[in-house]
């Protein structure tokens, strides 16, 4: 039954993650990426104090390290993907970045020597080419920018791989407040560096920001870290991937794109993946 529930925590995750992608589509028209990144962590990090609670009170320097690690590759993540988006078309930024699900398995096999299931990797693939279908267009040449979003989706199976490797041993608010603190003292050096000090957000900028601060992030990585309790981290990937499939659905519902047979084929592998990754074979009798 925990598993299931860890499931449903994901897949839900993807769902808001999914309206993520208009959100920042929203804020982008009067902010820019690091201003962006900056006030959605800082209000993900304020939430977390006032989530934690007592659980504050008692960090240890350990977790504090795993929390550092955590925040560190979320913020490699967002960075990359943006500076990426400067030298490479948003198609093949949103492509190369899912590629992150057939990254996790391979950080498992090298870091503990962890076995890859078949199914796993069967899903890791139809996931990617299901993420291809949806996102590529004809011109396949790679770039600066292509070889930046590679590096960017390492950094999101990192994040994915030691959320499930701390969330055994560290209390997922705590790791969420110290993994958003990370990101939001990242993101505000990234913001000094690029800057980036003239605000001056639209009321729809400003909403979208809240929306991606309170809901996107700080619900949803919260969710995904109790939800990794029982999902494995090859698992969750893929089934996180799903969020190119509700990025698709809420591009189509909310900024009116016409549904292709593209969308239909990708998103269908997509799903795909999920089920053929979930596939129990059947024991021998004995």
């Amino acid at each position: 039954m925990k598993k299931y529930f860890g499931i449903l925590g994901l897949l839900t995750v993807t769902i808001i993650w999914g309206g993520g992608f208009v959100a920042s589509d929203m804020a982008l028209e009067t902010l820019t990426p690091f201003q962006i990144m900056a006030v959605r962590f800082f209000i993900a990090a304020v939430f977390m104090t006032i989530l934690g609670g007592k659980q504050l009170r008692t960090i240890k320097k350990d977790e504090i390290k795993c929390g550092f690690w955590l925040g560190t590759a979320l913020f490699a993540g967002f960075a990359l993907q943006i500076i990426a988006l400067q030298y490479t078309t948003p198609s093949k930024n949103a492509f190369l970045t899912a590629t992150n699900v057939v990254f996790v398995p391979f950080i498992a096999l090298v870091i503990y020597k962890k076995k890859i299931e078949v199914r796993s990797l069967i899903g890791a693939g139809m996931a990617i080419v299901g993420a291809g279908v949806l996102s590529l267009q004809s011109d396949f040449s790679i770039n600066l920018g292509d070889g930046l979003t590679l590096l960017c989706a390492a950094g999101f199976a990192f994040q994915i791989f030691l959320t499930g490797e701390f969330v055994g041993r560290i209390h997922a608010s705590v790791l969420n407040f110290l993994q958003m603190t990370t990101a939001c003292i990242l993101s505000i050096i990234g913001l000094v560096i690029s800057g980036d000090f003239h605000f001056a957000p639209s009321m729809k900028s400003i909403l979208a920001v809240l929306y991606l601060g309170v809901v996107s992030t700080t619900v949803c990585y919260l969710l995904q870290t109790v939800s990794q309790k029982y999902v494995d981290e090859t698992k969750s990937a893929i089934i996180l991937s799903m969020e190119a499939v509700f990025g698709t659905v809420f591009s189509v519902i909310l900024l009116h794109e016409s549904v292709t047979i593209r969308m239909i084929i990708g998103s269908a592998l997509i799903l795909s993946a999920v089920l053929v990754s979930e596939i129990q074979p059947k024991k021998q009798a004995e």
